[in-house]
């Protein structure tokens, strides 16, 4: 194991902060760090930054369920990052740009995921899911950092290989056609008759291998129309045809799933051929992303050093709607959570998110917690479950899919319920670092490392029977656990 060691002070990290964002009854206030009790102490620690999660006053309010709502849930095992999975990008937000996230991410699920990830890649790529959920998964580290003294975060030369390979396999990938098909899963109306789910199982197993076999084929075709497209709609229309079957009701007019039977030749660096939206990305600030990112160490940047704490426990949990049922989620979909540049963008997409365990009715937007004896620190991400039907991505990556009303639970007009994804971090912060204000998560430089920034970040990439599977649990009320 290999390492590398830095020393700084928190008073550069946070004392010199300059300025804070706090909300306060809807709006912005800015606050200018001084030198009083509340401010930075000697040792660069700002206290004002942390509060006794039992101080709190519950703060969570759920909207009331109703008769129709969709009560399951549907957790993936993913582990925690144990193959030491760590690197400075974001794909979904500064595609292809190297270190463009300037803060170090904790990943799960995918095994490939990095600056270059592309729907291809994805798919290609292992993952740490049990049951072989290739999403992915990520979020920013947390650090304890004590002030002056040294730090190592090691890096496992094995997984540092790992990821090395594999962005040598994406740059492959990248320049290779593939096969680009419609979405199946999300196409499935919510109230699939329950006599009717092992076929729907068994039509979405097969669509989904014929087409991983012509995606084989394509590689050494000379005619691409008869030897991969031809027979791969033929297959496809057969699996299709029986899934309309499958879910006709008496007295409705089926949806024709054969009509999803076509597909395209996505050739590199085109646009969707088949207008799903899966393409339809911008690079966030890419100067800026590139400016001051380069990294000391594999797992240590400029602003963001200390210890890296791993979770103690990840959860990754889908749960339904509150006031009905939902629908699929289409496969590479991008979804966000909270704004990683909260400074500079306003608080309109900050989420609180700080807690402790056993006070999950308390979470905090803009502090970091301390909790009691036997707690431990918690970070809640709620992500938006509102998706408008069509795409896969939006240009600022987020108005293609919202949030419910908080108030009613329900989806503006022209939106759809799709499982809500929760992911829970529970983290082994001793006391006394907590009460001493010395760990914090990792951010851009502006941020200086500010509560309010924490943020997440997924893109889904199951297969059309796992998320089939993932519906018909949180529809039919079940508990399931892959």
């Amino acid at each position: 194991m290999t390492g590398g060691r830095h020393r700084i002070s928190r008073r550069t990290k946070i004392a010199t902060l300059g300025a804070a964002l706090v909300v306060t009854a809807g709006s912005v206030v800015v606050l200018t760090a001084s030198g009083g009790d509340d401010a930075a102490s000697a040792d660069g620690v700002d206290k004002s930054q942390f509060v006794d999660i039992t101080t709190v006053q519950p703060n969570v309010k759920a909207v009331k369920k109703q008769r129709q709502a969709s009560r399951g849930t549907f957790t993936v095992s993913c582990g925690r990052n144990e193959n030491g999975h760590f690197n400075s990008d974001n794909f979904i937000a500064q595609p292809g740009v190297a270190h463009g996230a300037q803060h170090l991410h904790d990943y799960v699920g995918n095994l490939s995921t990095n600056a270059e990830s592309t729907n291809q890649s994805l798919l290609a790529a292992g993952t740490t899911c049990r049951n072989g959920d290739k999403s992915t998964y990520f979020w920013p580290v947390l650090r304890i950092d004590k002030g002056d003294a040294e730090v190592a975060n090691p890096v496992d030369p094995q997984a540092q290989a790992q990821q090395e390979q594999q962005k040598a396999a994406d740059e492959q990938i990248k320049e290779e056609p593939r096969v680009q098909c419609p979405d199946v899963a999300s196409k499935i109306d919510e109230e699939v008759p329950e006599e009717a789910q092992p076929q729907v199982d068994e039509a979405l197993a097969q669509v989904e291998q014929v087409t991983e076999d012509a995606e084989k084929r394509l590689p050494g075709s000379t005619a691409v129309d008869a030897e991969v497209l031809g027979p791969l709609t033929e297959q496809r229309k057969q699996a299709l045809d029986r899934l309309t079957q499958a879910v006709a009701k008496p007295g409705v007019q089926p949806v024709d799933f054969g009509a999803l039977a076509p597909c395209a030749i996505k050739q590199p660096d085109q646009p969707s051929p088949i207008g799903d939206g899966s393409e339809n990305s911008e690079k966030e600030d890419p100067a800026d992303a590139q400016a001051g990112a380069h990294a000391d160490h594999a797992n240590e940047l400029p602003g963001n050093l200390g210890e890296i704490q791993r979770p103690e426990k990840v959860e990754l949990t889908f749960r339904g709607s509150p006031v009905g049922k939902v629908r699929a989620m289409p496969k590479f979909l991008r979804v966000l959570y909270g704004d990683a540049k909260v400074s500079t963008n306003g608080p309109a997409n900050a989420r609180a998110s700080w807690t402790c365990t056993g006070f999950e009715d308390k979470v905090q937007l803009q502090t970091y917690v301390v909790c009691p004896e036997g707690s431990k620190v918690k970070r809640l991400h709620d992500f938006p479950s509102c998706w408008d039907g069509r795409n896969t991505d939006s240009a600022n990556h987020r108005t293609h899919i919202v949030y419910p009303d908080p108030a009613t639970g329900k989806c503006a007009r022209g939106f759809k319920a799709v499982p809500q994804l929760r992911i829970s971090l529970t983290y082994d912060i001793p006391r006394d670092v907590q009460v001493n204000g010395q760990y914090a998560v990792d951010s851009f430089p502006q941020e200086s490392h500010n509560p309010f920034s924490d943020h997440d970040d997924f893109a889904n990439v199951m297969n059309q029977r796992i998320m089939n599977r993932l519906v018909w649990c949180v529809n039919r009320g079940k508990t399931c656990r892959e």
